[in-house]
């Protein structure tokens, strides 16, 4: 049968248009339908705006060590409207670019909502299509407890919009979204306390490190309310909102920020007309080559559940596009020793396995650590510290897990993150020379087991 493209895909985000553009590359018919924003979540309510407002925050700490290096500077004035102004023109200018490279590469974009009629068909704006195969790649949506006066709170969608910057705010959740908007809302200006219904943040992520980043945080003034969890929002005559605690606790701010998990965006995708199955969580189930239970039906991305970071999406959709259109150059997505980092302030970075998960997979480990304040705070009052930590195998001397809180942390880690890859030991890092004077050398130059 003949059908109107080799690959359909449904959403424009990273996973989307890397699988789009590389299958037109290997000469396939290709079309991409977006009802949203060409980028997807990263370029238009994720990693892109959001690192941009944690470099607007992290002005606040240059200012602040400034002294200590001779500049004398009047008191500066933040300006929450400037800094949401440019950040939309670079946001419409990335726009652009993502187009560019979907129509330059041959690919039909269709703006409009796609919904999927069929095993090989797939609806757009009242326009029916075939295709061979369609990949879907639609992302995921911020989702909020279903409390009274939910309707109140903002997710990260409605945060990079705001008109103004609150004066008080409430950050709930403890994944790394709530604690990067904790870090961007009090860095600028704001009363930001954050809640977290569990006893520490950052579930998952290395013991040391979650310990580590809280004393850090502390130290900057942020209120973390641990084992707090709100039951109701409403709002007071003066139009700020009162959070009423399970507890009983009574919290009022100007704005209620909810980071708590973000669910498949499935709405009206059509999957009703299809064989595709949900897992237990309510993903799209596929599987190792991202096949669902409809053969002509793949899922990549958010969507699926796995790893839910850009550069992962980036890689299966180019093993999609591989493997359909140019199998010879296939090679399967490794999701071990996925570096990543933490926009917090200050910042994580991490790759390998924890302590935690090293000990769980039964490995004898050897942990080493070192804690110390920056060379760049010294002329200053400043008292933050850098964690730098190493889990090693103590039977195979093979690097396990490299995590750092702090400046440029997630820059140094992505270099350790092929280290890891490539099985370093300990003894490899031991021999290799450091950068010096660099906080990067303290991860060659650690010598003693901490436990």
């Amino acid at each position: 049968m003949a059908y109107d493209f080799d690959l359909f895909v449904i959403g424009a985000g990273s996973g989307g248009v890397r699988a789009a553009r590389f299958a037109a590359g290997f000469g396939a018919k290709v079309a991409v339908a977006e009802s949203r924003y060409l980028g997807g979540t990263c370029v238009n309510v994720g990693c892109v705006p959001k690192k941009l407002l944690v470099y607007g925050a992290h002005v606040a700490d240059e200012l602040e060590q400034a002294a200590g290096f001779g500049w004398s500077l009047e008191e500066g004035h933040f300006d929450w409207g400037t800094l949401i102004a440019n950040k939309n023109r670079e946001i419409e200018r990335l726009n652009g670019i993502y187009r560019n490279l979907l129509v330059n590469s041959g690919v039909t974009l269709l703006q409009g909502h796609a919904r999927i009629t069929g095993a090989n068909e797939v609806e757009v704006e009242g326009q029916r299509y075939s295709a061979a195969n369609i990949l879907i790649a639609t992302g995921g949506w911020p989702q909020v407890p279903d409390i009274p006066g939910k309707e109140l709170a903002i997710t990260s969608n409605e945060a990079f919009y705001l008109k103004d910057l609150p004066r008080r705010v409430l950050v709930v959740g403890g994944g790394y979204i709530a604690v990067e908007f904790a870090g961007i809302f009090q860095g600028l200006g704001a009363d930001t306390s954050l809640l977290y219904r569990g006893d520490l943040f950052l579930r998952g992520f290395d013991g040391s490190v979650r310990t580590h980043l809280k004393e850090e945080l502390e130290k900057r003034g942020l209120n973390l309310e641990f084992n707090a969890d709100i039951q109701r929002i409403d709002k007071l005559d003066d139009g700020s909102l009162k959070a009423t605690l399970k507890d009983g606790r009574e919290l009022v701010a100007d704005c209620v920020f909810y980071a708590t998990g973000r669910r498949p965006m499935l709405d009206n995708l059509g999957l009703e007309n299809t064989g595709v199955e949900l897992d237990e969580r309510g993903y799209i189930r596929v599987d190792e080559q991202y096949q669902t239970t409809a053969p002509s039906i793949l899922a990549i991305g958010d969507v699926i559940g796995r790893v839910q970071l850009t550069p992962v999406a980036l890689a299966e959709g180019m093993a999609v596009a591989r493997r359909l259109f140019k199998p010879e150059q296939y090679r399967p997505v490794d999701y071990q020793n996925i570096p990543t980092a933490v926009f917090s302030q200050p910042p994580i970075g991490t790759v390998g396995l924890s302590e935690e998960q090293a000990l769980a997979a039964g490995h004898k480990v050897q942990i080493f650590e070192s804690r110390f304040r920056a060379m760049k705070l010294t002329l200053t009052d400043i008292q933050e510290k850098t964690l730098m930590k190493l889990v090693v195998d103590a039977e195979t001397d093979k690097v396990l897990g490299c995590h750092m809180v702090g400046p440029d942390a997630g820059e140094i880690v992505q270099g350790l993150g092929i280290a890891l890859k490539a099985g370093a030991t300990k003894q490899q890092f031991d021999e290799t020379i450091g950068v010096h004077p660099t906080a990067a050398e303290e991860f060659v130059t650690m010598r003693t087991v901490t436990r």
